[in-house]
């Protein structure tokens, strides 16, 4: 999730528009894959920052795009099939513009018939059963392996793909029979159900035919979605290789997934509060949002398979069974005081109609929240505020993450405490208008962020309230998922030399700018109704306030800590296409006078912490273990030797487990935090308190296992010493030194 800015409207695209209608002599038969692939290309070539041209050789790059879309593991397509499609590589952009898109259409007739092959090898290989005893390996990265050239080879490939699949279930489930309670889900009180509650213990050959059972019958439901694929979804992919060779973040959102993205921005829809998940070819409940229409109602409950849906009384069900879940839950969304009925099956066997007045649902793991931390070996009493994702709700004005944050630090500061963390971890981004506040709410006037647009136009954002919110010692805590706006925030706080920026070696690296351009809102396109979708694409680049670019390099902490995500290989500069770093011109600000911190002592005693916290030992061995897990992409396919090597790495997950939970930590002050669920719990106290005493404890044990977070605890009595005026030096006995 790292996108947005601004609303944009479509204006030079209405003459596209135009010249459709004029030459169909007015007639009302505007060819929509037409109107579609024009609209996109039109708001490529004149809103994106770089500025490209669609043409030849864009399509040549995007036509390599558009197979690793269809077909990344290069499971499906032979070496033929993709020479067959290489008489389009140079077409991409021709049938963009008239609409008429050939490459689609014989993707889709050479899928159905690879799929439908498979399908058979499938029923072949589960018939026969798999020899665990050969010894052979598959090889699972797509970069080191070629489309296979026969369909011999494809369906060997396929045998070995199953058998693995088998094996690794088989792993799964001997240790769910070692440990049952190993997936025990705390919000619904039930396990996982691949082994049948209460059953003996299995036998290996027992377990081994039932992970066949099971793998035959996922690849079955797999290959029978593949196959009730329709054109939009190839279109979408189709679109989407052409707006990826400008850069990753330029995407065309077909009309599901715009649904879903306003979704996630704002942190709320309207409907009945339910995640639902696949289970087979049936629609699951497998939790209810606390505070949401189902959670009040309480007939629904976790594990029920919910197989049909019906709008109104008078109107027929509509089966979810064989539906993907995308699907499923737009016939269960709808506006605030409709009605659906759901038909439901409950796990006793017993059937039900439910009938639910949706509502809005507050999605409270989208939201900022707070505590108070202390820690047992310090005398410092710390503000910890998170912050999941810069959230704002565009359309109504409601909720956004920089008031929930300015009440957060409120609601602190009436607690009497010596210093803050904010914690951007894991934060993707969202809307720049809260990075520029949220930044505002720790110093004074100035520049936050500069932007440059394609033309090379450098529009600078400034907080301009002089009011500070809080003026003490403030820690950014960042690491590799830390993106766009969090980046934004993190820059301008450690620039003004605000904050002390604590995390991984770097962030993510997004510093460009998205704008969601609506392809419904010109008049003539209204006839389509709302089927067309968004684009988001990107329109400019960030720069701090010191004139370097966010984009590609990311923001290097202050004092560097091992963190757990080292090992992921998904930075910005891992992508195919992104941006390239450069510099802008820096702009006039004031760094913060209050007081000033010698950051090289603290980045030292830091250091020395780290280097005797075992906790933190730990996550470094296990980037590094998970770094060469990583590269070691021949995996066996002989139960022994599989075994083996589970045996292995059972024993190193064990020894690098991070699951002790650190009493020295005490977290308080949670209550507030919650307070949106509270008031939408219709009254129900009992169900109130448990659902709370369930946040809580999930919160409270997440903060106590969290060790980058005590060595910030640490790095924050450190600045409130200096700044009391205690006199800094290099730590003789480790962490028993009490702060002051």
């Amino acid at each position: 999730m790292t996108y947005y800015l601004r609303k944009f409207k479509i204006t030079s695209i209405l003459l596209v528009i135009f010249l459709f209608s004029a030459s169909l002599d007015a007639k009302v038969t505007i060819d929509k894959n037409k109107l579609i692939g024009n609209i996109i290309k039109n708001a490529l070539e004149s809103y994106h920052y770089v500025g490209l041209k669609i043409d030849d050789s864009v399509s040549q790059k995007a036509f390599l795009e558009y197979i690793k879309k269809i077909d990344y593991a290069k499971q499906f397509l032979l070496k033929s099939d993709v020479a067959k499609l290489e008489k389009f590589k140079l077409d991409l952009d021709d049938e963009m513009v008239s609409g008429d898109v050939k490459l689609v259409e014989e993707t889709m007739k050479i899928m159905k018939n690879r799929v439908k092959k498979i399908d058979g090898y499938r029923k072949d290989f589960f018939k026969k059963g798999f020899d665990f005893n050969k010894k052979e390996y598959l090889e699972l990265d797509p970069e080191k392996r070629d489309f296979v050239k026969t369909e011999s080879e494809q369906k060997e490939a396929w045998r070995m793909t199953t058998k693995q699949a088998v094996l690794s279930r088989y792993l799964d489930l001997l240790e769910e029979q070692k440990n049952p309670d190993a997936d025990k889900d705390k919000s619904s009180s039930k396990k996982k159900k691949n082994l049948p509650k209460g059953s003996k213990k299995l036998t290996d050959a027992e377990i081994i035919k039932m992970a066949n059972e099971q793998i035959d019958k996922k690849y079955k439901h797999y290959f029978s979605r593949l196959l009730k694929e329709e054109s939009d979804d190839y279109l979408e992919k189709f679109y989407n290789s052409i707006a990826q060779i400008y850069d990753p973040h330029t995407t065309y959102l077909p009309p599901k997934k715009k649904e879903d993205f306003d979704i996630d921005i704002s942190g709320s829809l309207e409907g009945i509060g339910a995640v639902l998940q696949e289970d087979g070819p049936y629609i699951k409940v497998v939790s209810i949002v606390p505070g949401g229409a189902a959670w009040r109602q309480k007939e629904l409950e976790v594990e029920d398979v919910i197989l049909s849906v019906a709008q109104e009384k008078d109107k027929e069900p509509v089966s979810l069974v064989d539906m993907r879940v995308d699907d499923a839950v737009r016939y269960i969304r709808g506006p605030k005081g409709t009605i659906v009925s759901l038909g439901v099956k409950k796990v006793d066997g017993a059937r039900k109609v439910i009938k639910i007045t949706r509502d809005v649902v507050q999605i409270g793991a989208s939201f900022a929240k707070s505590s108070i931390l202390q820690h047992k070996n310090l005398d410092v009493k710390v503000g910890y505020i998170y912050v999941p994702k810069f959230y704002r709700d565009f359309e109504d004005n409601a909720r956004n993450c920089s008031d929930d944050v300015r009440k957060e630090i409120i609601a602190l500061r009436k607690k009497g405490i010596d210093a803050i963390i904010l914690d951007l971890r894991n934060n993707g981004g969202g809307a720049l208008e809260d990075a520029r506040i949220m930044s505002g709410l720790f110093f004074d006037q100035g520049p936050v962020v500069q932007i440059r647009n394609h033309k090379g136009g450098v529009e600078v954002l400034k907080d301009t309230d002089p009011t500070i919110e809080y003026d003490g010692p403030l820690i950014v805590m960042t690491n590799r998922f830390s993106a766009s706006a969090s980046e934004i925030v993190a820059a301008a706080l450690q620039d003004y030399d605000r904050a002390i920026v604590v995390g991984g070696e770097f962030t993510h690296g997004k510093g460009t700018v998205q704008a969601v351009v609506n392809l419904n809102q010109a008049p003539l396109l209204s006839m389509f109704g709302p089927t067309m979708g968004a684009l988001k694409v990107t329109i400019q680049k960030f720069y701090r306030v010191n004139g370097s670019s966010t984009q590609y390099k990311g923001v290097t902490p202050d004092i560097i800590i091992p963190d757990a995500l080292g090992y992921a290989k998904n930075r910005e500069q891992d992508l195919d296409y992104s941006l390239k770093w450069d510099q802008v011109e820096p702009q006039p600000f004031h760094t913060w006078k209050k007081y000033s911190l010698d950051k090289s002592l603290l980045k030292a005693r830091s250091a020395q912490r780290v280097a005797k916290n075992e906790r933190l030992r730990k996550i470094s061995e296990s980037v590094e273990y998970l770094v060469k897990r990583r590269d070691e992409t021949k995996v066996p396919l002989s139960l022994a030797e599989v075994k083996a090597r589970e045996v292995e790495n059972d024993k190193m997950l064990k020894k690098l487990k991070l699951d002790e939970v650190n009493k020295d930590i005490v977290v308080s002050n949670f209550e507030e935090s919650l307070q949106v669920v509270k008031d939408m719990s219709g009254g129900d106290k009992e169900q109130w308190k448990k659902d709370f005493d369930q946040r809580k404890e999930e919160w409270v044990e997440g903060l106590q296992k969290d060790p980058g977070l005590e060595e910030a605890l640490f790095i924050a009595s450190d600045m409130v010493g200096v700044i009391n005026g205690k006199k800094l030096s290099m730590i003789n006995n480790g962490q028993n030194e009490r702060a002051h």
